[in-house]
This record gives C-alpha cells, structure tokens and sequence, in this order.
C-alpha cells in the first residue's frame, strides 16, 4: 500500500486486499484479448454475439460464480463477411469502406454500377421523376463538408478568418443537405428504401466522425441491395467526380449471411450472499456493441472492468452478506433493450436491489458519479466511497442529488423504477469523436492503467455496499420546473424491444 492510504483505509483489511489483487494479479489484458481480439465486434444476433455470451459465462463459473444465460427475445440474425469496394473509372483504386450492419450482399464478384449524387429535387415531384434514372446506379446520400482536416487542426494552424469561413460554409452545406433531403418528401431512415425500390444497385454513405480516419457505422435500412459506408477521403473523390462530370464507377462486393432468426440474451452472473441473500448490489454493463471496429470502449472496457471487480471479490470476499450480481446485458444499443427486459422480467427484484453501479463510456478513470436524483445518494455513496483509497478517487467529481438520466445507458432501466443505479462516468479520451460507434473502437485504445483503477474503485464500492446494514432509503428529490414552466417528471419505466419487427 502506498503512503497515501488513509489509517482508517489502512485499517480495512479487505480494501488492502482489493488493492492488492487488482494491482498485481490484474486479468484486465487477458479478457480484452478473448474478448475483443478473438470474439470481436458483439453486433445482436450475430454468431459473436452469441459467442460472448457464452465465453463471459464460461469464464464467471471459473471464477466459482453461478452464471447463466437468460433468454428475453429475438432479434435479426445475420453475420458480416467481407467488404471489397473498387472504384474502377475514371481509374482503378481501392476505397475504404464497409457494408452496414445487416446489409444485403452481392453476388460472389460483385455488382459495378455508376456512382450518382442524390438529387437536389427542389420538390417530391421532381424527386419521383428523378428516381426512373438510378437504375443499377449507386447514390451517394451524405453531404461533403469542405474540409477532411479535423477542427482541432484549423484552431491551431488557420487564421481566425480563414476558420470562420470554413465553419459556415459547412454550416451552409449542411443545411443545404438537409433540405435536400426534406424536399425528396422521405426522412433520412425512409431514403435508402426508396432508392431500393427504384433500382438502386445501392447505396452510399459516409458518417464521418470530424477526425481523420472515424466513421460511425451503423445499420442498413435496405434489404436487397447493399449499403455501404467510406472513409471520407474516398467518399469526397467520389462526390467530386460525380460532380465534376466524369462519371465514376464502383464495384461492390459484400459479402454476410442472413441466418434468420435468433434469440437474445442477457448473461448474468452471482457470487452469492449470506446473511441477506436475497439482497443485491448489481454490477452493470452491456456487452453487445455495434461492429465497425470491435467495441473495445463501447462496451468492451465495461464488461472486462466488472469481469476483472468481481474476480477480485471473489478472491477478497468470497461471502459477502449481500448477492453480487453481474448484468451483462444484450441489446444496448437498440434502446437498452437487455437490461429493460431484466427489470420486466425480475419484478420480485426491484424492492431487493440495493444500488446498481454501471459502467458504459469509454477506457477512462472514473471521474463523475452523478446522485440521479435521489434525496440521500450523498449520504450512502459517499460513505462506500470514503473507503476507496485517495489515488483511485483523486480527479472523481460527485454531484448529489442530481437529477435523474432519461436515457444514455443501462442504469436508466433501473432509474426508471426507483432504484438506486449510477452511471461511473469516465474521463472522455476522445471517445466522442474517435470509438463512439466507430471503426476504430480497438483494443489497441484501450488504456489499461485506468481501467485498473475503475475495477479496484468499484470493486471497493461493491464490497461496502454488500455489507451496508441495511437498504439504503429511496427518497426521490423534487424536480424542478423546466423551460416551459412544467413541473419535470421521473423518467417512466418503458418495456424492451423483444424482437427486431420494425427496427
């Protein structure tokens, strides 16, 4: 222990252990490499997902946990293959990109067609009498900023005029997009179907992040043909030789399987309790992600910290007087769908729980924990925090009572029902702009140092709040009175999506 601990953490013989164990014997490395580089991306209903949920079960019987899979739904199932896309004229090349989540593939050598802008209809008319022509064409249906070169580096580098113009003119360009899109007479999401159903040989896109070499990538929307996603380099030539005249060509070729059907998931794990059994301090996390990168920060990093506390309390406080339950939920990025379908299908639990610790963004210390509107949250969290060494706490800010999340993460599933749930808020690395739902959420980012002060952190948490005499209160806080001059209300409890039907 270093000098900095406190003589009444020095005298918490089971805090020196957590500290210890997490510090030397740390498995943090071990289960991101099964996890992410083995395993890999967790879309829902894929063959991986599956996988995962398997091998986190797997590895808490290890552990001498009971653990299980429990069923609460289905959802689409289908598995990526390869993304090959060639532009091949006015020349040959190359281009980065991927096929969205659940898209069509193409036949075994791929599908050329010609590369088209979406038109700028100035009505729905003139958008209908457009679509005849984009028969086996594809269409690019994202706008083109101006620059590729990330805001951080015009701050730095442009003058303060040069800066200024940019920013409005793609302000300008946005706005111009969007009601591009408005005058077609369909939504964003309606789009893709459309051009589909006109002949389309797909369709293009590029949700590109602000920094070089980030794109978002999502779900198709098309069924038949395919919908991919470019870098933004390859996606501007693209646009600029559509634009200019020159006609560019593409070839397409995806590759995944449709397999149906399958069931979803939530794993959830115990290490039992004894003197209140029955009770339970739940650790919270979602293991689903979606699959352009691998979801090492989002989720990957949240499970392997809850993974790596509870392998430390089994070691440390193999008894605890509560149950340690571990959520690895399922579907969190549909609309917490894992976690809502656990609190809907457990009601006998909902009075039993005694706080819900969850962690969902990004590899970073924990360093905001927020009350979510309950009256008394200063008094038990800051109590169970009062025993976590100051070295693991130092950049930590707390805010009581706060109000309650509406949405975001799991811990709102729990919110929502009056239940003590708390979102461990990291510190960002960059994780806005650079993992969040990206093709570079990798496990190369991942920086283990301060995912291994999050599960000593939590695991202290946890051990505090499984021997707290008894529940703590629930008293909600009065919310204030919005914009509107209405009186806020708690955040209404919603029912899971239990199946992908109109997703």
């Amino acid at each position: 222990m270093t000098s900095s601990v406190s003589l009444a953490q020095q005298q918490d013989p089971i805090v020196e252990a957590i500290v210890k164990e997490g510090t030397h014997h740390s498995q943090l490395k071990a289960y991101a490499f099964e996890l992410l580089d083995v395993i890999g991306p967790r879309l829902v209903g894929t063959p991986q997902m599956m996988q995962a949920h398997n091998w986190v079960k797997e590895e808490y019987q290890k552990m001498g946990l009971e653990a299980r899979n429990e069923a609460y739904g289905t959802w689409k199932a289908w598995e990526r293959g390869t993304s090959q896309i060639t532009m091949t004229a006015p020349r040959i090349k190359s281009l980065e990109g991927m096929q969205l989540a659940w898209s069509p593939e193409t036949k075994k050598n791929g599908v050329e067609g010609e590369v088209v802008v979406l038109v700028d209809a100035q009505s729905k008319a003139d958008f209908e009498a457009w679509l005849p022509s984009i028969k086996g064409k594809y269409i690019l249906i994202s706008a083109l900023p101006p620059s590729g070169r990330p805001d951080y580096q015009w701050k730095e580098y442009a003058t303060a005029e040069s800066y200024e113009k940019m920013k409005k003119e793609r302000e300008a360009i946005e706005q111009a997009w969007n009601q591009r899109i408005t005058n077609t007479g369909y939504t964003a999401k309606e789009l893709p179907k459309i051009l589909e159903k006109a002949g389309a040989a797909g369709v293009v896109m590029s949700y590109w992040t602000g920094i070089m070499g980030a794109n978002r990538i999502f779900g198709a929307q098309t069924t038949k043909v395919p919908t991919v996603d470019l870098a933004f380099e390859d996606y501007g030539l693209l646009y600029r030789l559509a634009e200019g005249g020159k006609s560019p060509r593409i070839n397409v070729n995806v590759q995944s399987k449709d397999l149906g059907i399958a069931q979803t998931f939530n794993t959830i794990a115990e290490l039992k309790g004894t003197e209140k059994a029955d009770e339970y301090v739940i650790l919270s996390a979602h293991l689903d992600s979606w699959d352009g990168g691998t979801g090492a920060t989002d989720n990957g990093t949240g499970i392997i910290t809850m993974m790596e506390a509870t392998r430390i309390l089994k070691q440390v406080l193999p008894n605890p007087k509560r149950t340690i339950l571990i959520g690895n939920w399922g579907s969190e990025e549909q609309g917490l769908n894992g976690s809502r379908a656990f609190v809907a299908d457990h009601p006998e639990l909902v009075d039993k729980i005694q706080v819900v610790f969850n962690q969902d963004n990004g590899t970073g210390r924990i360093a905001n924990i927020a009350g979510q509107g309950f009256l008394h949250a200063y008094d038990f969290l800051e109590r169970w925090l009062s025993a976590v060494p100051k070295e693991y706490k130092k950049e930590l800010k707390t805010h009581y009572p706060g109000s309650p999340s509406g949405g975001g993460s799991d811990h709102v599933s729990f919110v929502s029902k009056g239940i003590p749930g708390f979102m461990m808020s990291s510190l960002s690395w960059g994780y806005g702009n650079y993992t969040w739902h990206t093709n570079r959420d990798t496990a190369d980012k991942i920086v283990f140092d301060d995912v291994q002060n999050n599960a000593i952190l939590i695991a202290i948490m946890a051990y505090k709040a499984s021997e707290e005499p008894e529940l703590v209160p629930r008293e909600k806080v009065n919310l204030p009175i919005n914009d509107q001059g209405e009186q806020q209300q708690w955040p209404v409890s919603k029912e899971p999506q239990r199946n992908s039907n109109n997703y």
